[in-house]
């Protein structure tokens, strides 16, 4: 079991750091979305609340068909949101953020927060490209690192 730090930029070692930058790279090889990792030592107030304020602060929903999605961590208070821009939500619904979490959370509980991660950006990519496939002359509209506070 590894010792995670509760600063956002020790909580993964480096190596880690690549394997979910590498996650979501593949996951946007296949989709004109977009999808972000953010860690923030304590959210200020609602987890998702604040999930939405730092959506917008990273300029997530600027992409062209609003389909961007933020993988929202507050390490302090150990817990996490998803948040999906309209376009994507629209189509998708309640039902899958909330498939989604729970089995990050499962991942979550057995300390495997890597795995969790890695499987939810691919999750997540795979109904991206189902609704939003690569265009011809798409471009990354966000930087893929993971960001941090």
């Amino acid at each position: 079991m590894v010792n995670r730090k509760l600063h956002p930029k020790r909580f993964f070692s480096e190596e880690e750091k690549k394997l979910i930058v590498r996650a979501v790279c593949q996951a946007e090889h296949k989709t004109s979305g977009e999808i972000r990792v953010y860690l923030e030592r304590k959210s200020k107030g609602h987890v998702m609340e604040q999930a939405k304020k730092v959506f917008e602060k990273l300029g997530m929903t600027r992409t062209k068909h609003r389909n961007g999605v933020l993988i929202y961590f507050s390490l302090r208070g150990r817990n996490f949101a998803i948040l999906g821009d309209r376009g994507l939500h629209e189509k998708v619904g309640d039902d899958f953020w909330k498939d989604v979490a729970f089995g990050m959370q499962n991942s979550f509980s057995k300390d495997d927060f890597v795995g969790g991660l890695e499987a939810v950006i691919r999750e997540i990519g795979e109904r991206l490209k189902k609704h939003f496939p690569r265009e011809l002359r798409d471009i990354d509209e966000l930087p893929d690192e993971i960001e941090t506070n």
